[in-house]
């Protein structure tokens, strides 16, 4: 009988039981001289217990917002904790964000503390701390040289801070006061507007998508000793929920990735039975797979071939009897010689966070990586459907909605859904909340859709205009649009780059400098001022000419004068996607 996961009020009272039951057992990994070193159950429960102690003796009270900026480390997670178990809501962001970006985030959350990995985080941090008027509290996870902070801002120390007085007992009581409707976390995510919004999660949130997930892993997998590889920012609602939270929920290892460069080598050392990732990784990893057999050759180019082949006709029904002898040869040959190197004890991995080109997902499958795609945005903390072997798994779908979540498509094809998953409404943001949200609890997805033949949800189109990245980052056109058209030397502009590795941009040049002979060189400065004030997934990398402007005649602009997306795309999408060859 699958193992099921136990109802729980909130996630800091998830994370002591599986601490009780696991004890001095290895749980939280980060590689430190060379070697991978752990941190157990146990300790990381005691720091969450003095964290939270100190947080409160700084005077900090139930519902104070709490930024967090960090890479991913085991730090992380014991401060996102240690923040809920304080009765406070923990802010994630970027650590790619700009001083603007974070003195927004700081401003509009009412933070009253931020805790910040390092200097040179800070850097961009500290900037924004001054514009506050309510932050008055700065923890370095590191040292943080407290000469850029001011005077009426305290510098703490996080060695200090988790070495105080714990007592986990104590905390478990305090904890049986917080429900799941209580606010966990607010998560900024950009907004068609450009200014990012905050989306409330609470406990029942993102306790609905733990226990979604866990029934997919104990009915289709099995739950037992896993182990999970973190690499995604933490502060991005997919890897907060699916590589954080999750294990938690599974009693599971994590492990911090060194960084992208080394992730290839990271996999080999841990071999992870579960990852979260997203279609750019994938991408990348199939080219290396396929580099690394062609330049074999022979039997291995061959034995490739096949398994694609052998793949496809699984993925359309069924193996063909004479295949069968070959699709068992290529189970004891190539199949297990990439599994010795990216998974050996892999059980699945998860594609979520942008749409995955469905012959990436049938690579993998046809090589022997059990490959599940998910979906889900942040306002539903995030998952709302993932494949599952039990439901049959079909790459060009993002499966059947997760268990207690209902999902309708409205009249125009809209999807929508409504549970316990789906957020309270924007932080501050009335009207934006309405324009999403129903009274009766359903939200608009913004995403196009229908239900196919076995109740798995295939997306078609994207209602709304948000651009979403390779890497699964949500960036706003019309924020990055209106920094454009502000240049003097343009006059128009439309950003492309969705499920590309960044943003190209078409620009209209104003009249002005429209004929001057050195007009390239012109835009590119108006450009590059653009990228020197904005976050690194914003910025425009290349940029081709319009042969005219945008207007009503042409069909460019609607009647409001805002751009058609759909249209400018058909003309010159062809030549944005030269830029991304060049």
């Amino acid at each position: 009988m699958a193992r099921q996961l136990e109802r729980f009020e909130n996630l800091v009272s998830l994370f002591l039981t599986r601490a009780d039951e696991k004890g001095d057992k290895p749980f939280l990994w980060a590689k430190r001289e060379g070697a991978w070193r752990p941190i157990s159950w146990n300790e990381a429960a005691r720091q969450v217990a003095a964290l939270s102690a100190s947080l409160k003796a700084m005077g900090l009270e139930a519902g104070d917002r709490v930024c967090l900026v960090s890479e991913n480390r085991p730090e992380w997670l014991i401060a996102d904790l240690a923040i809920m178990a304080a009765g406070c809501v923990t802010v994630p962001t970027y650590t790619t964000n700009t001083a603007r970006d974070h003195a927004h985030i700081l401003g509009n959350s009412g933070a009253r503390a931020v805790i910040v990995s390092n200097q040179k985080l800070a850097k961009n941090l500290i900037p924004a701390v001054l514009t506050s008027t309510e932050c008055h509290h700065v923890i370095g996870i590191e040292e943080i040289r407290s000469g850029q902070v001011p005077d009426w801002v305290t510098c703490h120390s996080w060695s200090k801070l988790v070495s105080g007085p714990s007592d986990v007992g104590e905390l478990k009581q305090r904890m049986a006061g917080v429900g799941r409707t209580d606010l966990a976390c607010i998560i900024y995510t950009s907004g068609t507007g450009g200014a990012p919004r905050g989306v409330r999660l609470h406990h029942g949130s993102l306790l609905h998508n733990v226990e979604g997930c866990t029934d997919i892993i104990s009915t289709d997998f099995g739950w037992d000793d896993e182990v999970f590889l973190s690499f995604l920012p933490a502060s991005h609602a997919y890897e907060h929920t699916g590589g954080q939270l999750f294990p938690i929920a599974l009693g599971a290892e994590i492990y911090y990735a060194e960084s992208l460069e080394k992730l290839a080598a990271n996999i080999e050392e841990v071999q992870p039975t579960i990852m979260v990732v997203v279609p750019r990784l994938f991408e990348m990893l199939r080219a290396r797979i396929i580099k690394s057999i062609e330049s074999a050759g022979g039997l291995s180019k061959y034995l490739l071939h096949r398994a694609m082949k052998i793949g496809s006709d699984k993925a359309a029904g069924g193996v063909k009897p004479w295949d069968l002898p070959m699709d068992g040869i290529l189970s004891l040959t190539l199949r297990r010689k990439i599994r010795d190197k990216i998974g050996k004890r892999q059980k699945a991995w998860v594609s979520g966070g942008a749409p995955l080109n469905p012959e990436v997902g049938m690579f993998f499958q046809s090589i022997g990586i059990t490959f599940l795609q998910g979906y889900g945005q942040t306002e539903t903390g995030p998952v709302l459907a993932c494949n599952r072997p039990s439901a049959g798994i079909r790459l060009d779908t993002v499966g059947p909605p997760v268990k207690n979540t209902e999902v309708r498509i409205a009249d125009d094809g809209e999807i929508m859904v409504r549970g316990e998953l789906v957020m309270h409404g924007y932080w501050r943001n009335e009207e934006e909340t309405k324009r999403v949200l129903s009274d009766d609890g359903w939200l608009a997805t913004g995403d196009v859709g229908h239900f196919d033949e076995k109740g798995r949800i295939k997306i078609t189109d994207r209602k709304k205009d948000l651009i979403v990245n390779d890497k699964g980052d949500n960036v706003s056109p019309q924020r990055v649009e209106g920094m454009l058209t502000i240049q003097p030397e343009i006059a128009q502009a439309m950003v492309y780059g969705d499920r590309r590795p960044h943003l190209v941009a078409l620009l209209v040049p104003d009249p002005e400098f429209a004929k001057a002979d050195d007009l390239h060189a012109r835009l590119q400065a108006a450009v590059d001022r653009v990228n020197a004030d904005i976050s690194v997934i914003e910025k425009v990398r290349r940029f081709i000419l319009a042969d005219e402007g945008f207007t009503i005649e042409n069909e460019q602009l609607t009647p409001s004068l805002k751009i058609r997306r759909h249209v400018i795309s058909k003309v010159y999408g062809e030549r944005l996607d030269a830029l991304y060859k060049r």
